[in-house]
């Protein structure tokens, strides 16, 4: 019998909910991006649907290039292959021309012409080159038209949002190779589009530019296309900028890269996988003024998030030090200092969001600067106390402490909305988000018989985020000569431990709840969000055998990860967003608390089981969640349709995986780098890990599985150093 929740009537839809009218794991999109901008392309690197999708140029949440068409003779060509490379940075396209007749005989065949088409983005410009090349033994002439328009939709609109009103587009300005296509918005801010061609063509209009291209045997003929995304029109272009974009390009990559230590591995497979998440991660960090920061995903999150960032950084800190440094300082720069309930902010609370579209201006929608998160706060404080313990950088922990203890102040005065002791989450507003934890679906948090919860609703995990935020301020105030306030912040966190275990845990259900709802009554569903109690280490020693059972069962664990909701729940959809679903990222937090409470067995599962799912995804990338359904033999996971890939949070697993495998931690004081109880999955036999840093000091180390057993090697050391295992 279907246990689920039947609905008599149709649930509303819920405000800012992504519609799936078109299908992203179907289409496999092609994406670029670089600092504000990123791009969809389909396979022929074209633009062809723009209502309701992500396909575009798109910068600082505006569409600036919402068709882009490629025609020979008036037809499209033929596909051949399409792919980004492997640093993310080119889109490349090979094309041929269809048969081409006059009258009923064909006077140009089919694959005689190629067409090279590469593409990537560089500082708000979307950079292009067409290359053709005559295979045939005859000399031929075909005529090149390239399409194009500009709707300047934001975002949101993209994402399937209606708006009463809109801004007023200007007429096309024809100039020499050149085409401005401008839009005034609302909120009185021009954005400009110019599109820009070398050589000039023979034809120009406002929507389309015009080439003979005349090819003799073996010859070769090139157009360049460049695309501006700006406030002002662009100047005239010059097709000899093209390499020297690219490599400016490429050289930013590969010094993004440079910062991270690198992995490889015995598996090719795994190693592909592990080359695309670090290009991936590459590709979505975003410089700001405060460092590198990662975007969230594309195509409907690339931007600042807080809560993504912060886990993405947490994960990647054994590798790359420096992302943690970025975003804790750009997120303190942005954190709230007074009370906005149309933003949901406080003082003292972390970002949630920003946009930086025309609705997000004009408060169509209250992304702007947005704080409605409940965890995002306790993250940040988490992610601070992380990265004291990485790098025992002081000056940087002195800069942050008033932000910190503003943080702290907001757990206190504005999180525990009742004096209970837990933090709990309201909108402010009807705009708001109605749920605020990293689940944040209308309908993910419910009682066991499916009732959605009221607010305040205090989530199980973020009990367990605020213990580990006071465990990480006191360590930080400790290591200040702040003695008093350090036991403070112990003393607190311990009194709320001991609380959340006796109120959330659930004997009937074998874990913890998966919330209080706004009555103190507790939600006995089973969820993946009690990992995340592992995680912050809130969890009761004697309870999280329990835990760990729970969510390695049949019902929770698909054979490819552990579904947010299992089998069994009133709820449990599993082509649903948040009940029922895999996501990377709540994996390889899991696989993190599994590895500080001892169960390594685990660990492995989970990390071949998402490797086992990389396998079947496109570019060994994975992506922002897939469908639940269980493992079947010969089959991959099923997609989401409107998953984002890349995903940072998602891209940054794989490091997560590997730490908590390896069992890696750090001891700046002691000079040490430790591996605790390190092991490797049944499809490992080998890791090396190059450039493992601590302070001035690094460390290139082998792993080698020998049955259950792993041999440790180090293989250079540079610096005062020492390699511990632990076994």
């Amino acid at each position: 019998m279907d246990d689920r929740i039947s609905n008599d009537e149709a649930d509303p839809v819920p405000e800012f909910y992504i519609p799936a009218t078109t299908s992203l794991a179907e289409l496999e999109p092609r994406t670029l991006k670089h600092g504000d901008s990123f791009a969809v392309f389909d396979h022929y690197g074209d633009v062809l649907r723009s209502d309701r999708s992500p396909q575009g140029l798109f910068h600082r949440d505006t569409r600036y290039l919402s068709r882009l068409e490629v025609l020979i003779d008036g037809k499209r060509p033929l596909l051949l292959s399409s792919t980004v490379d492997d640093e993310n940075v080119l889109m490349s396209v090979d094309l041929t021309n269809p048969d081409r007749f006059d009258g009923r005989q064909i006077d140009l065949s089919r694959d005689s012409i190629h067409l090279l088409r590469s593409k990537f983005l560089w500082m708000g410009h979307s950079y292009e080159r067409f290359a053709f090349r005559n295979f045939d033994t005859k000399a031929h002439e075909v005529t090149v038209e390239i399409r194009f328009a500009a709707d300047f939709a934001d975002l949101f609109e993209a994402r399937g949002q209606r708006r009463a009103k809109r801004g007023r587009s200007h007429q096309p300005v024809i100039g020499a190779g050149r085409v401005v296509l401008a839009y005034d918005g609302l909120d009185n801010e021009t954005r400009v589009t110019t599109v820009r061609f070398d050589p000039e063509p023979e034809f120009l209009t406002g929507t389309a530019a015009r080439f003979r291209i005349a090819l003799a045997p073996g010859q070769r003929n090139v157009v360049l296309m460049a695309v501006t995304c700006a406030a002002q029109p662009a100047h005239a272009f010059s097709g000899e900028r093209y390499f020297f974009r690219l490599r400016q390009a490429r050289r930013a990559v590969r010094a993004a890269k440079r910062r991270t230590a690198s992995v490889t591995t015995a598996n090719a497979l795994l190693n592909e996988a592990l080359e695309r998440a670090q290009a991936d991660l590459a590709m979505l960090m975003t410089d700001t003024d405060e460092g590198p920061y990662p975007y969230a995903g594309i195509p409907w999150f690339s931007t600042m998030f807080g809560r993504d960032a912060i886990i993405t950084a947490h994960m990647m800190l054994w590798a790359d030090p420096t992302v943690a440094r970025g975003v804790l300082m750009a997120l303190a720069a942005r954190q709230a200092t007074a009370e906005d309930p149309l933003r949901d902010a406080e003082p003292g609370k972390i970002l949630h969001e920003t946009r930086g579209g025309e609705m997000a201006n004009l408060r169509e929608v209250p992304f702007g600067l947005y704080y409605g998160g409940v965890d995002s706060t306790p993250l940040f404080v988490m992610l601070a106390g992380a990265y004291f313990e990485r790098t025992l950088d002081l000056p940087t922990i002195r800069a942050l402490w008033p932000h910190i203890e503003a943080a702290v102040t907001w757990i206190d005065a504005y999180g525990d909305r009742d004096g209970d002791g837990f933090v709990e989450y309201g909108r402010r507003t009807e705009e708001g988000l109605a749920n605020q934890g990293w689940k944040d679906s209308h309908d993910s948090i419910f009682h066991a018989d499916g009732t959605l919860a009221q607010a305040p609703i205090a989530l199980c995990e973020v009990q367990g985020y605020v213990y580990a935020a006071k465990r990480a301020a006191a360590r930080l105030a400790r290591a200040m000569d702040m003695g008093p306030r350090a036991d403070a912040l112990d003393d607190q966190a311990a009194e709320l431990a001991f609380a959340f275990n006796q109120a959330f845990w659930c004997d009937d259900i074998g874990t913890y709840a998966l919330a209080l709802d706004g009555q103190k009554r507790p939600c006995r569903v089973r969820s993946s969000n009690a990992g995340h109690t592992l995680f912050s280490g809130i969890a009761d020693p004697h309870k999280a055998a329990q835990v760990v059972a729970t969510l390695m069962s049949g019902d929770s664990f698909s054979g490819w990860g552990i579904r947010t909701i299992p089998q069994g729940e009133s709820r449990y959809n599993p082509m649903s967003y948040h009940n029922g679903s895999i996501w990377p990222h709540d994996n390889g937090l899991i696989a993190l608390g599994l590895a500080r409470y001892g169960f390594k067995e685990p660990v492995l599962r989970l990390f071949g089981g998402l490797f086992d799912a990389s396998l079947y995804m496109e570019l060994r990338r994975l992506p922002e969640l897939f469908c639940g359904f269980s493992r079947r033999t010969g089959k991959g996971p099923t997609l989401y349709p409107v998953a984002c890939a890349p995903q940072a949070w998602a891209s940054a697993t794989l490091f997560a995986l590997l730490q908590a495998s390896l069992g890696i931690a750090f001891d700046p004081a002691g000079g040490e780098i430790r591996f605790d109880n390190p092991r490797l999955p049944l499809f490992l036999d080998a890791v090396q890990l190059s450039g493992v840093s601590l302070g001035p000091a690094c460390a290139d180390v082998s792993f080698c599985r020998h049955g259950a057993q792993v041999a440790v090697s180090v293989l250079k050391r540079t610096g005062n150093l020492r390699i511990i295992t632990a076994i």
